[in-house]
């Protein structure tokens, strides 16, 4: 059977600008201000290699404990900012839907506990869907070892697998995975981006992937 994996951020919530505007406001406070758009076109990649990216914009050394408090700083706003998580449109009918289908799926995040765990409530996720947050791999997209690790979990080969994301790093890791991918509008990312990046298919939301599931061969 095959299984779907999802990214979280912008592809099932509606998170993708409080993690712009956090890390916006957390760059501002140690002395390194950039446009939001910039942030933007690197979110969805690990905390490691977004810091290191953005500095390097800035021409900023930063030693391992500067980073790792920045990103700490990151994540502090973004829990203040967004408390409770709003869905994207048809992610929990969609999630409920397979559950009830008995069609494997899971979820690989780059984001990191605590900052998800709301997310995943809000998405009314139960103890026995797999979750891959960034602690569990030692690398993050647009290394494919998020959606490998999950890919594992679920005990589906790889090849059986679709990731589903709304970012091109999304796309990028599941190509070096070797798994098929699908875009979702959600993240601000057009349907352009998301084709050249590797996707077999772009939909507006999750309501949308939901009523399409018969294209992507994974209904029993």
């Amino acid at each position: 059977m095959r299984a779907l994996i999802f990214d979280l951020d912008g592809t099932l919530v509606d998170t993708v600008y409080a993690h712009v505007f956090a890390w916006q406001q957390a760059l501002a406070e140690a002395g390194m201000p950039i446009d939001g758009w910039r942030i933007h076109r690197r979110i969805g990649m690990s905390g490691g290699l977004f810091t290191r990216a953005l500095v390097r914009e800035t021409g900023t050394n930063l030693s391992i404990e500067e980073t790792k408090a920045l990103q700490d700083r990151h994540g502090a706003i973004f829990r203040q900012l967004l408390p409770e998580r709003r869905p994207l449109p048809g992610a929990v009918a969609l999630l409920r839907r397979l559950r009830e289908l008995g069609i494997p799926h899971g979820i690989a995040t780059s984001g990191r506990r605590p900052e998800i765990d709301q997310s995943l409530v809000a998405l009314e996720i139960p103890s026995t869907t797999v979750v891959i947050e960034r602690g569990d791999v030692a690398r993050a997209k647009p290394e494919p070892d998020l959606f490998l690790a999950c890919q594992t979990r679920l005990s589906v080969a790889v090849e059986d697998c679709y990731v589903v994301g709304d970012a091109v790093w999304d796309l990028l890791a599941a190509r070096r995975a070797r798994m098929l991918s699908v875009g979702l509008l959600t993240g601000g990312y057009g349907e352009d981006e998301l084709s050249r990046a590797g996707a077999y298919r772009v939909y507006r939301d999750a309501a949308d992937l939901d009523a399409s599931l018969d294209e992507l061969g994974v209904l029993p």
